[in-house]
């Protein structure tokens, strides 16, 4: 909740490309779109393809909302295909064990969770959001000491 995941996530990705790993960073939400549309279209498979082959796929508001069937399912075939081939990063305002309630079949979100949590580092980031130091007419929020930072 505006803590700095997306920009932590974004700092590691920006680090990989400098030492020529491919990254895509994308919405979790898109990438579930990008797959719906090459169901419709007949490109799924390689759309899939390339969301595997990515050395690091970094997915940013995991869970803001609940998942389809078919998005889950979608899911699962993107987790599947990425399981110890690449690496990935979850950015997600939800704890872990929030993330089984997401999916429609329970089935899936096993199958899917298991690969996703049982090999990963978890990495809270608690703390005040920065978003409202961005409002116009806020201050800029003050370090210890009293100092700008």
């Amino acid at each position: 909740m505006g803590v700095g995941k997306t920009h932590v996530a974004q700092a590691l990705g920006h680090l990989a490309c400098r030492r020529g790993y491919s990254v895509l960073f994308q919405k979790t939400s898109r990438v579930l779109a990008e797959l719906a549309g090459g169901r419709a279209d007949g490109s799924y498979e390689m759309r899939l393809r390339r969301l595997a082959r990515t050395q690091l796929l970094i997915l940013d508001d995991f869970g803001l909302r609940g998942f389809t069937a078919p998005q889950g399912d979608d899911f699962y075939e993107l987790i599947c295909e990425r399981h110890r081939h690449g690496s990935l990063i979850l950015t997600s305002n939800r704890s872990p064990k929030d993330w089984y309630e997401l999916f429609p079949n329970p089935v899936v979100a096993e199958g899917i969770l298991d690969r996703l949590v049982n090999s990963a580092f978890h990495v809270p980031m608690e703390g005040k959001s920065y978003r409202p130091y961005k409002r116009p007419g806020q201050g800029v929020p003050l370090a210890k000491g009293g100092e700008k930072s």
